[in-house]
């Protein structure tokens, strides 16, 4: 047994890791939802985790925003999944062959 992490401190651990890497360097509207989420094992002190994300599918839904489904996970240092999630977001995005700002 022992202590552990609670399941939310840990989905909060892997938000924060995408925020840095990718949420802050892109330009996300709004999480739409979480359509899967496991937690596969116990998070313990000393615990090093390492997040990462899958982008599984982008769907234009007019000029300016998409619909972006992807896949993220958190890995223990064993290499051992904690935690793993599907969701959906939605980003701004330049159309096809122009700016954000519809100006060619």
């Amino acid at each position: 047994m022992g202590l552990i992490a609670s399941g939310f401190h840990t989905l909060a651990v892997l938000q924060r890791l995408l925020v840095d890497a990718v949420f802050s360097r892109a330009a996300v509207i709004a999480g739409r939802e979480i359509s899967s989420l496991r937690m596969r094992a116990p998070v313990r002190p000393g615990d090093v985790l390492r997040g990462t994300m899958e982008i599984v599918e982008v769907r234009p839904r007019d000029n300016v925003a998409a619909v972006v489904r992807s896949r993220g996970a958190l890995t223990n240092d064993s290499g051992a999944p904690v935690l793993e999630l599907q969701g959906g977001t939605r980003w701004e995005h330049r159309p096809p062959g122009g700016r954000a700002d519809g100006a060619a």
